[in-house]
């Protein structure tokens, strides 16, 4: 291994006024990362077994403090709370993955999703790679919304083609497998998030989140991914106190999870109920809504600083329900005027008695990603004039997609990055 493989992750990669991209041509692994690697491919993949010794990740994971000795949190942090911020913070969904050339080629070294999300060592180089290519404001952790699942009772595997399988829940008797969630079942994710934290530094937010039950509950009920989640409506509609169990356990078991994820570094957690926006806004009221806001009170209870955001694919017509769920940021997709958004998601806040017009993340189309940059540009500055300098976290309106070339995605970050609004 020569000395630049073994760099150690920089601050700022790149000049913060340059839009040229140099794509990374091996992974830089830190040295302790590159030890631990040897020690687990020795080892065999046991991500149960995994643990991290001191040398490797401190247990302090308190943000900074400024020169003037005041801890100053990280920018998204203080835009997601809703503080007027310098610039516009930045990150993408989905920013850590198969559109990265880094990320294809560990994959050859480690073919399964499981192995990329549940090797500690192998998640946080994989969360690096876009933060340390762009400059990325936010470092979500690489890892799966049904990650938690083995915890609670319900294994699965993940065709790499099909996604993932497992057997579906459909009775009383299906359900009696699902129990309080066991966090010493994802030891990893904590060592993820710690390692997080040191890697990153003070400026850069570590990013965690989960799956919110309704989404989690049509993997549950269907056994696999589903295009028109005919099971889940069917329970819904005729044994709704069967639905309604599940999702309360589920509720219970995510808020805690939550919690196990801010206790090991996260310092924003993004909740995802992604399949909630197939609902009418009766049955997202009646299952979703409800069980979202239970996982935001758990988290706010204990801890009332750390910021949440909501996300919904194809959630224009939800987006006050959203907002009243207490939600701190809901996360727009491309089909919402941002303008528009904004003013929702306030009506939406102060028809439920909450104080303040709520933050706003997103929301640029990602096939804006595959155009010249003069459009991704022109569109992603039309959205910042749109949001304004207050609570407004630049975001696509989904993930990014695989195909997206590295160059534009750096474009757009850069754009986001160099933007300044006018007093």
């Amino acid at each position: 291994l020569n000395t630049a493989t073994l760099l150690l992750c920089s601050s700022d990669p790149h000049p913060r006024d340059s839009y040229s991209f140099r794509p990374q041509t091996k992974m830089k692994f830190s040295a302790a990362l590159i030890l631990l690697l040897a020690s687990h491919e020795a080892n065999g993949f046991n991500p149960q077994s995994t643990r991290l010794n001191s040398a490797s990740v401190s247990e302090d994971v308190s943000p900074a403090a400024s020169k003037d000795g005041e801890q100053k949190d990280p920018l998204l942090i203080r835009a997601a709370r809703g503080e007027k911020t310098e610039r516009t913070p930045v990150w993408m969904m989905r920013q850590a993955g198969r559109h990265i050339k880094e990320y294809r080629d560990l994959c050859k070294e480690y073919p399964t999703f499981r192995q990329r999300s549940e090797i500690p060592e192998v998640a946080v180089e994989v969360s690096l790679q876009p933060w340390r290519n762009y400059q990325t404001d936010g470092c979500i952790l690489f890892s799966d919304i049904l990650t938690p699942f083995p915890g609670m009772g319900c294994d699965f595997t993940i065709d790499e083609k099909l996604g993932p399988i497992m057997d579906p829940m459909r009775s009383w008797d299906d359900m009696k497998k699902l129990h309080k969630m066991d966090m010493e079942a994802t030891p990893f994710v904590a060592e993820a998030l710690k390692m997080l934290r040191k890697e990153v530094g003070p400026e850069t937010a570590v990013l965690g989140f989960v799956g919110c039950p309704y989404t989690l509950a049509t993997y549950l009920v269907e056994g696999k991914t589903s295009k028109e989640y005919l099971e889940i409506k069917k329970m819904a509609l005729n044994e709704p106190e069967l639905l309604h169990a599940i999702l309360k356990q589920l509720a219970e078991n995510i808020g805690d999870y939550a919690l196990f994820q801010i206790e090991a570094g996260a310092q924003l957690i993004q909740i995802f109920d992604s399949w909630a926006g197939h609902l009418s806004p009766r049955d997202y009221e009646a299952f979703a809504a409800p069980y979202q806001k239970m996982i935001l009170d758990k988290i706010k209870a204990k801890h009332p600083e750390v910021p949440t955001v909501v996300y919904i694919k194809h959630s224009g017509a939800l987006i006050e329900r959203m907002a009243a769920t207490g939600v701190d940021v809901v996360s727009l997709d491309w089909t919402v005027d941002m303008a528009e958004g904004r003013q929702r998601i306030a009506n939406g806040r102060n028809a439920a008695g909450l104080e303040g017009p709520g933050g706003v993340q997103g929301n640029l189309d990602p096939a804006v990603l595959f155009c010249k940059h003069d459009v991704i540009e022109e569109r992603a500055v039309e959205i910042m004039k749109k949001a304004g300098n207050t609570g407004h976290v630049m975001n696509l309106g989904h993930g990014i997609e695989a195909a997206t070339p590295e160059e534009n995605a750096h474009f757009f970050i850069q754009t986001v990055r160099n933007y300044r609004h006018e007093e």
